[in-house]
């Protein structure tokens, strides 16, 4: 596919593009602009943002062309790879992603694990307080307003044994660039356990390492030589590099103090196992929360106003943080349900975040308040007017009251806690 070219100017410096288009399985090849806005990021590690159209993290999108990406991404990789076969996903922005690419997988690879990194500290049920027993691995992501991950094993010992005879490592990211968080992390793995990994596949919504890769083949580049004694691939619905030049006498930032793995004061609701330590089904805990939330909404609906119709017109779902996966699941069961009432409904998803982004480009607007996990910590949410809302529905894994007095005050929010 030929290259195109763009460049996008931001207050801190000049962004240029090149890029190229995939076709995918017949289907219409993702634009630029189908997949990615431009901001800036409130750090002084790297100045500008890849915001994402089809991720549900920075832009409200509909449910259904969030699953169509996860399908997509998934359908690139290829059958008949070596098993076992780990799928593992980036907090925080791609945890849903990650789920999403390895609920379809299964169509093909049914015994495929799903395990996400964390910055949340987890303790197994039996373990005493502090007690990091069940930690796998750490890595680091250099450029991430929070560098620093954890990765957990699991207490089941058949399914810690499929973990560690994994052969085949698909990682998960909304975008790789220079390749090095993938290269910490399958050096990680492998000094944890997982010896017997042959294969490694990136797959990514964009990769910007075009400029790294060589012209003979799309799996021999510069992340191939760090991987000694690993076949290496790439998979993604765009493919380019960039360059950055820094505006001349740029203001300096002051970064929030978002990098902690600390667990916070305030306890996780028991939402079922979605990857933050290895599942073979993502989905388990779904019901009970489908259930909780139809409760709680009921209660809601009788508080605010009986006479309101079964589903308002226009609903937000919010994730917060990590907590995406079920929030997602329920923003698609939502889109479902409204669809047989009107056409006419709108259903949307996005998420609370600790990632700070400066006003700009693709983010035109934020709110910030204090995080629910007890962490003492600044969160913010994107492109979200709470009057453009008539139901805010706000998923958290901790309890309903954990939640700033501002989403409390809102009366068109629905806060749906992890307490089922």
């Amino acid at each position: 596919m030929p290259k195109q070219r763009t460049t996008i100017e931001l207050p801190r410096g000049i962004l240029d593009l090149t890029y190229q288009t995939n076709s995918h399985n017949g289907h219409a090849a993702y634009q630029l602009n189908d997949l990615l806005g431009f901001a800036q990021r409130i750090n002084p590690k790297r100045a500008f943002l890849f915001v994402s159209k089809v991720l549900g993290r920075h832009i409200p999108v509909a449910p259904s062309t969030m699953r169509t990406a996860f399908t997509d991404l998934a359908a690139l990789i290829p059958s008949h790879l070596p098993e076992p076969i780990l799928v593992i996903g980036m907090a925080e922005t791609a945890v849903g992603l990650s789920a999403g690419v390895h609920q379809a997988l299964q169509t093909r690879y049914p015994n495929a694990l799903l395990l996400n990194s964390t910055r949340h500290a987890q303790h197994s049920a039996d373990a005493a307080p502090n007690d990091s027993a069940c930690l796998l691995t750490t890595f680091s992501e250099d450029h991430s307003h929070a560098s620093q991950h954890l990765i957990y094993q699991s207490a089941e010992p058949a399914t810690q044994a499929q973990l560690l005879a994994s052969k085949t490592l698909i990682m998960v990211d909304d975008e790789a660039s220079t390749g090095n968080t993938c290269v910490n992390v399958v050096t990680a793995l492998r000094q944890a356990g997982l010896s017997q990994l042959e294969q490694v596949h990136l797959t990514t919504l964009v990769d910007w390492s075009l400029n790294q890769q060589q012209e003979t083949t799309d799996t021999a580049d510069a992340i191939s030589s760090r991987l000694p004694d690993i076949d290496f691939y790439r998979h993604h619905l765009l493919s380019g590099a960039w360059t950055w030049t820094d505006a001349p006498n740029p203001e300096p930032i002051t970064m929030p103090a978002v990098d902690t793995t600390e667990a916070g004061s305030q306890p996780l609701g028991d939402t079922g196992n979605w990857g933050r330590f290895p599942t073979l089904d993502s989905t388990e805990g779904f019901d009970r929360y489908l259930a909780h939330f139809q409760t709680v909404f009921t209660r809601f609906r009788e508080q605010v106003s009986p006479s309101l119709p079964q589903w308002p017109a226009r609903i937000l779902v919010l994730g917060s943080n990590e907590f995406v996966w079920l929030p997602f699941l329920l923003a698609e069961w939502l889109e479902a349900e409204t669809k047989e009432v009107s056409q006419n409904s709108t259903v949307k998803f996005s998420a609370l975040t600790r990632s700070p982004i400066a006003l700009g480009g693709a983010i035109h607007t934020m709110l910030s308040f204090r995080d629910h996990y007890g962490l003492g910590m600044t969160n913010f949410v994107y492109n979200v007017e709470p009057k453009a809302w008539d139901l805010i529905v706000l998923c958290v894994e901790t309890a309903a009251d954990s939640v700033d007095e501002m989403w409390q005050d809102l009366d068109n929010v629905l806060i749906v806690g992890g307490k089922i």
